[in-house]
């Protein structure tokens, strides 16, 4: 995603989605509100009064999930937070990426600075020293069902704060400790519930999720953009776009979809060459774009909504509650649990693949001589001697039924955990991980389309509008024009990491569905 990355990101208010970028991927500092620093240490007093009171109060001295009518002795309470950690590190598979990990710990620390953890503030700068020193954690990918938090791989990322796990380190993967003195750190020494807050909540799904939306959005505008180059290479009329039409139906996206596309392709030569061809309708991969990419639009308005509110939400238990009186409150809930992010992200995964298989419909109609309206078999520049793009459309098809078969929806999944007292989870990590890989077909079906329409207009008599041109010629960035065949995978990925980077939507001059009011 291409925007303008904040200086710095401070943590214990709000952040936004560009914020988790920003961090994650463009170096972005990120500091502690003194505000939410006070928080904290008043959160952290009345816990450490509250169990020198005698209170019970669970994770904190007692056992975990089935095990929590355990109590635990006074001097034990240290060794049961690292216990915990330890035990609960069983993730498998592979690791995340850099960037996800650089999320984690940047929400990790946000949700501890909100201030209802009853952690110190030492454990939120903790983690932040490491984000801004590059120790990153190896955290496996698999081992979470989305509740009683992302436990297993935030248990990972919470093992290195202590000295423990492995980490990247220099380009290497070291232990822990080893990472930590590499970074002039010291291992953070946990109190009481510290390792319980480290590790529940939601901040693994919501992470993979909030850096796989940034990307979407992209891939949104990008759906349009391309749309409209083959529209205009495939000679299809732009009244499908009159904004009459979209005024008796009147779908936010959709209205956006229709606008976008009214605007790249009005004043185009090659759209005005044929308008008294006598064709009145296209197919609907053409004729129903506002339709269909206008619905995804909206299901990204209403994903990236659920995300931001998660973003800025208490996900630890027990939580430390301020009451009417000018005191605390110590509550268990279930704010760990990450159903509110799981069936939005499934539902931007179903939206996303709706853009992929009608994104593969155009390609098809660019390869077909019985669909292309005078383009040669498969772009070829001499069919049957070359086979042109035949077989990237091909790809594009396995993309598109790839995304297809990744659309079940995780969240209607659950499987009882922990002697049944985790008896209904979200699968939330899954379908955050389902939606990155949508996510990524998705951009390359867009890259080939890409390459198939600016392939078509390279063989028609008339140029298409400015707008689109520059479209083109940012393609021609990446692409070099169609002068025999050639393998067109490395074009593909490419094209597709330039259209995540918003390269087309820039040359476009099209807002990011980031930026909706």
């Amino acid at each position: 995603m291409t925007s303008g990355s904040p200086v710095s990101v401070v943590i214990g208010h709000t952040i936004a989605l560009r914020d988790v970028d920003a961090v994650a991927r463009r170096g972005a500092a990120v500091s502690l509100a003194r505000e939410a620093r006070d928080e904290l240490r008043r959160t952290r007093d009345h816990l450490e009064r509250a169990l020198a009171g005698g209170a019970i109060i669970y994770g904190v001295n007692t056992g975990f999930g089935a095990l929590s009518d355990a109590k635990i002795a006074p001097d034990e309470l240290g060794i049961l937070q690292q216990n915990l950690l330890r035990s609960h590190a069983a993730g498998v598979g592979p690791a995340f990426a850099g960037d996800v990990v650089r999320a984690l710990l940047l929400l990790r620390a946000h949700t501890l600075a909100l201030g209802a953890s009853g952690v110190s503030p030492e454990v939120p700068e903790f983690l932040l020293q490491m984000l801004a020193r590059d120790v990153l954690p190896v955290v496996p990918c698999q081992g979470s069902v989305g509740a009683s938090g992302d436990l297993a791989p935030l248990a990972h990322l919470a093992l290195v704060a202590i000295g423990e796990g492995t980490s990247w380190s220099e380009g290497q993967i070291v232990p822990g400790a080893e990472a930590l003195a590499r970074a002039g750190l010291t291992p953070l020494r946990l109190g009481p519930k510290e390792g319980l807050s480290l590790i529940n909540g939601t901040q693994v799904t919501t992470a993979v999720g909030a850096l796989a939306l940034c990307d979407a959005a992209e891939l949104l505008a990008a759906a349009d953009i391309i749309s409209s180059l083959s529209l205009d290479a495939l000679l299809g009329t732009v009244t499908a776009t009159d904004p009459r039409i979209h005024a008796g139906k009147p779908h936010v996206g959709q209205r956006e979809s229709a606008a976008i596309a009214r605007a790249l392709l009005a004043d185009s030569p090659l759209g005005a060459s044929h308008r008294d061809c006598g064709e009145v309708q296209d197919a609907y991969a053409l004729r129903c774009m506002p339709q269909v990419h206008g619905a995804a639009r909206d299901a990204f308005a209403y994903v990236a909504g659920a995300v931001q509110v998660e973003l800025n939400s208490f996900t630890d238990n027990p939580l430390v509650l301020a009451h009417e009186g000018g005191g605390f409150d110590v509550l268990s809930g279930g704010n760990f649990h990450a159903g509110t992010v799981a069936l939005p992200l499934d539902h931007m995964t179903a939206a996303l693949t709706t853009l992929a298989t009608i994104s593969e419909r155009r390609t098809d109609r660019l390869m077909n001589p019985a669909t292309s309206r005078g383009l040669p078999a498969f772009l070829a520049e001499r069919p049957g001697v070359e086979s042109g793009l035949m077989m990237a459309h091909v790809t594009a098809s396995a993309l598109a039924s790839e995304c297809k078969a990744l659309s079940f929806p995780a969240s209607v999944d659950t499987i009882p955990t922990s002697a049944g007292k985790e008896d209904h989870v979200s699968m939330g990590p899954i379908a955050a991980r389902k939606l990155r890989s949508v996510v990524d077909n998705l951009a390359r079906v867009l890259a080939i389309e890409a390459i198939a329409a600016a392939r078509g207009l390279d063989l028609r008599q008339h140029r298409t509008s400015a707008p689109l041109q520059r479209v083109h010629a940012a393609i021609r960035a990446h692409v070099p024009a169609w002068t025999g065949d050639r393998s067109p995978g490395g074009d593909t990925e490419a094209l597709a990491a330039a259209i995540v980077r918003g390269e087309l939507r820039l040359a476009a001059r099209v807002a990011s569905p980031l930026d909706r009011g």
